[in-house]
């Protein structure tokens, strides 16, 4: 199984981005591709009611038409608008056409007056007997997250991020003490350039379930962190454009 996040530089309008980066994965067989939190449309909070996307957005079809065929899961980050308000979320795309909704749980301060938080969408993924659970940004700064996706069984733990210079090496730190309390293997994929006026801080990640960092991307600039399982053993290598 190979899976692997793609650390960017979001902003608005970039399906075509998501696209190419999307062809380089499959290029190297990965099954599963993740992209960093709103990478749809960049990190804007005042912009994100018209920028946002709704569950069946024709925006998407260039990416779903992608996951097909090249068979693989594509999770991509947006404002979702749904009935219950607009959302911080993704979209996870599958090759066979159907379409699952994350909602982030738990918001950053400030994030309150754009969003609301949901975890109504909360799907646990399939693949080659892996057990994934999904978390953006500020749900794995609350220990209670990662604590539920271990109550579900989860054996594989999925961020999309965007933290700046500042908060990386704190969020680095969780995530590693997460993937050895829970035994996840844990994939983040984060900016890797400015956004909302703040630097970004990279550092797009893959650690083993037993807290082991395989490999880590550089503080700016764009790549793709692949992480490939044989048997039982991971490992991973950094690809970039």
């Amino acid at each position: 199984m190979i899976i692997a996040a793609a650390q960017t530089i979001p902003k608005q309008e970039n399906i075509k981005d998501h696209c190419r980066w999307i062809e380089l994965a499959a290029a190297h067989q990965v099954q599963l591709l993740i992209f960093p939190e709103l990478s749809l449309t960049g990190y804007q909070r005042e912009k994100a009611e018209e920028l946002s996307f709704v569950p069946d957005d024709p925006r998407l079809k260039p990416l779903q038409e992608l996951a097909i065929k090249h068979e693989m899961i594509v999770i991509a980050g947006a404002p979702i608008q749904l009935p219950s308000g607009l959302h911080i979320g993704s979209f996870i795309l599958f090759p066979d056409r159907s379409i699952l909704l994350y909602t982030k749980q738990f918001l950053h301060d400030g994030e309150e007056l754009y969003f609301v938080p949901g975890n109504l969408h909360n799907p646990q993924l399939k693949l080659e007997g892996e057990s994934f659970s999904l978390a953006i940004c500020a749900d794995l700064e609350n220990p209670a997250h990662p604590e539920n996706a271990s109550k579900t069984k989860s054996t594989a733990y999925l961020t999309s991020i965007f933290y700046t210079p500042n908060g990386i090496a704190g969020g680095l730190s969780k995530l590693q003490n997460y993937a050895a309390k829970y035994s996840f293997n844990v994939l983040m994929a984060n900016y890797g350039g400015d956004s909302y006026g703040m630097q970004s801080g990279g550092q797009s990640s893959f650690w083993t379930n037993a807290g082991e960092q395989k490999a880590t991307l550089n503080f700016s600039g764009e790549g793709l962190i692949i992480a490939e399982k044989n048997n039982t053993e991971w490992t991973a290598r950094i690809v970039t454009a």
